[in-house]
């Protein structure tokens, strides 16, 4: 692992796969409200929603540290009109930030659903920007061979569907457990009940009350239904051949990758392509079909027959898959980064 590039390895993996889940999301939430209703939609996606956002705000501090000076951030964005970089920064604060509104907007009920797909929108073509700069930064560099190419953008938009489709069954799959554990309770809407001045928590509880959280949480939280599991069921059988699908495009890539640095004239071509054949990079390839492609076989199957009272097993594959697929994602852009070799450099 390039443990030098750790801090840009974090950025662009949790980035893109916020960007995919949220761009799944939307794509979830325009089927469900032709299936069901809007609370069970609700229901299904309003959880996902609210774990976009800490994970895409770590991956942003981490991507701070790979500057030393932090204060260079407000130097980076002054160039918007001529680097990708400051486009990066730009699309990446922007994506985090309307990301954040349309949860806020979610969680308070603020503005009609119409505003809110709209605020959705937004934020996802922020998202698609971002990782469009993020491959720019790299595939734009004429110097490096391993770079200038168009596998980079490629398998950065992989990335993004494949983390992110997968994510999105982990949560889906999470979620259900929770709402199953025993002392689960039934849709019905937990109202806070007054109590005494007196009491020394109930100022706690009143600002409780007032953010909407006891009330938010309980209906997040609910016992399941057959008819979520149903939509459980389907979301996480698409999500598993996306994945999978992906995943394979990503292996072919790679024979693509190497044939061209190989035909290169240049020696720093050679010296990438040797990086592509060693042993860190066949594990890579070996936990991307573990974790996509077989496993995402598995939860296909597993889907299709696993009731609500017996979910455990297919959270235990999904969330297998995620971790393996994570892991695979990280070594890949650690490979990234290894084969940045400069022309005249061998």
């Amino acid at each position: 692992m390039n443990l030098h590039e750790l801090p840009m390895i974090l950025f662009t993996v949790i980035a893109q796969m916020c960007v995919g889940m949220f761009i799944i999301l939307g794509v979830l939430e325009l089927w469900l409200s032709a299936k069901t209703d809007d609370k069970t939609s609700n229901r299904l996606v309003a959880p996902i929603v609210y774990a976009i956002g800490p994970a895409m705000v770590f991956g942003l501090i981490a991507s701070m540290f790979h500057m030393n000076d932090i204060t260079n951030t407000f130097n980076v964005i002054r160039n918007v009109g001529s680097s990708w970089l400051s486009r990066e920064i730009v699309f990446g604060v922007g994506f985090a930030a309307f990301g954040f509104l349309y949860a806020i907007m979610q969680w308070f009920h603020v503005g009609s659903r119409m505003i809110r797909r709209v605020i959705a929108v937004v934020t996802a073509l922020l998202g698609i920007g971002l990782v469009i700069s993020m491959s720019m930064i790299y595939s734009s560099v004429v110097t490096i061979p391993a770079w200038n190419t168009w596998v980079v953008p490629f398998q950065f938009f992989a990335t993004a569907l494949m983390l992110g489709a997968a994510a999105v069954a982990a949560a889906i799959v999470i979620v259900t457990l929770i709402r199953q554990r025993p002392n689960a309770k039934e849709h019905a809407p937990v109202r806070v009940p007054e109590r005494a001045t007196a009491d020394p928590n109930a100022s706690s509880r009143g600002w409780r009350k007032t953010l909407g959280f006891d009330q938010n949480v309980a209906h997040i939280n609910a016992r399941a239904n057959d008819t979520e599991w149903a939509l459980s069921v389907k979301i996480v059988r698409a999500c598993a051949v996306l994945a999978a699908l992906v995943a394979v495009a990503v292996l072919i890539s790679y024979v693509v990758h190497i044939q061209n640095l190989a035909m290169h004239p240049d020696p720093a071509a050679t010296s990438a392509a040797a990086v592509f054949s060693g042993g860190f990079f066949w594990m890579r390839l070996v936990l991307l079909g573990l974790g996509a492609v077989a496993l995402g076989f598995v939860a296909y199957r597993v889907a299709s027959t696993a009731g609500l009272n017996k979910s455990g097993t297919l959270a235990a594959v999904v969330v297998s898959a995620f971790v393996l697929i994570l892991i695979a994602e990280f070594m890949g852009r650690s490979l990234h980064y290894d084969s940045m070799f400069l022309v005249g450099i061998g």
